[in-house]
């Protein structure tokens, strides 16, 4: 932690601005220099010691020393994922996204060993782990995401014998599924336009229009120290070593306890040879979305969830990112889910009977 030895009696941000100063006082950025974003500081002052996080706020090129409690206008800022300080959901009013989020390079070595292992149990599969990826992370926290990692302690209940269920159950407030290293599939974001909750207006991960502090292995963190994937886990594929050629290995399981492969499958359920790329059947939606005074405009390329729309037989995998298929950990044949290049690439719905143990109902 830096600290510096001057008065900077004005040094506030209320709401993203300053207070009683036009400019930040240079001390504040002195603290800073060198730091990383996100990472502790202080400045002495007529005060006394004032501590916060170094941030970068709006039209300012350089870090700053923020105290602690207040915005840099930038990023979460706030209490946890998709809220706003004080309660309730944040709101937004972007509409239009490039669909390529800010990746942070993945440069912090894991905080401990990543610990998994799964054991059967009569009807169960039961998965424990602490929720650490054995490849490199993000700086966390960061500008935009104020949430540090920490071990976690899963132990997750699937079923060791999981049977379709005829019918789909939608994502909502739960994880998809957890890697084989542990790390949960987390698709979704609690970040919706105009902060309405119950519209269909739900901003996807991964389209950029909304900072989440995202790294390059397409992860962040949860207020509860989690960290969790919202698309392709890079590192997680590179240390399995997947690859065109070969069918995926298993990349994890299920909540309705269906194993969970990435991009390369059979290219049909009974060929058990024939290897293809697996291929989402999702499109964006043509024209332009409603307008009004609960709708965003503007023309459907990403930004939200109910951009996409499922065309049958568009891809080879069906609405939940899965298929019938034989895979080498089950060669006589089974229901299995992909991750895929294009989106969904983490499936938003489950085709079985998915465990509770995955419900969390909780800002994301």
């Amino acid at each position: 932690m830096k600290s510096i030895g001057a008065g900077v009696g004005a040094l506030l941000f209320v709401g993203g601005t300053l207070q009683a100063q036009a400019m930040p006082p240079e001390i504040a950025f002195t603290a800073c220099s060198g730091a990383a974003d996100g990472s502790q500081c202080s400045v002495d002052t007529p005060r006394g010691e004032l501590s916060g996080s170094c941030r970068q706020p709006p039209r300012e090129s350089r870090l700053l020393c923020v105290p602690a409690g207040h915005g840099a206008g930038r990023g979460h800022g706030g209490e946890r994922q998709g809220a706003k300080p004080g309660g309730g959901t944040r709101n937004h009013t972007v509409t239009q996204s490039d669909g390529e989020p800010a990746l942070l390079p993945a440069n912090s070595a894991p905080i401990a060993n990543s610990e998994s292992e799964q054991m059967l149990a009569g009807q169960w599969r039961v998965l424990t782990a602490n929720g650490v990826a054995a490849h490199n992370t993000g700086a966390y926290p960061n500008r935009g995401n104020p949430n540090g990692i920490s071990e976690q302690s899963y132990e997750l209940r699937v079923p060791a014998q999981p049977k379709l269920s005829g019918r789909i159950t939608p994502l909502k407030h739960a994880n998809f599924g957890l890697s084989v290293q542990g790390v949960p599939f987390d698709p979704g974001a609690a970040e919706w336009y105009q902060g309405k909750r119950n519209s269909q207006w739900q901003y996807e991960a991964l389209s950029g229009a909304v900072e989440l502090g995202i790294d390059e292995h397409h992860a962040h963190v949860q207020p509860s120290g989690a960290y969790h994937y919202h698309g392709l886990p890079s590192g997680l594929l590179d240390q399995l070593n997947v690859q065109s050629g070969a069918h995926s290995p298993l990349v994890g399981w299920a909540a309705d306890g269906f194993p969970i492969y990435a991009l390369h499958g059979f290219s049909e359920p009974s060929s058990g040879k024939v290897l293809s790329k697996q291929t989402s059947s999702y499109r964006l939606k043509s024209g332009s979305r409603p307008s009004g005074s609960n709708d965003p405009g503007g023309r459907y390329d990403g930004t939200f969830i109910a951009d996409y729309q499922y065309i049958a037989g568009s891809g080879s995998l069906d609405e939940c990112n899965g298929r019938l298929t034989q895979t080498p950990e089950f060669p006589n044949g089974t229901y299995a889910y992909f991750l895929t290049e294009q989106w969904p690439v983490i499936p938003r719905c489950h085709k079985g009977s998915p465990s509770s143990d995955f419900a969390k109902q909780r800002n994301r």
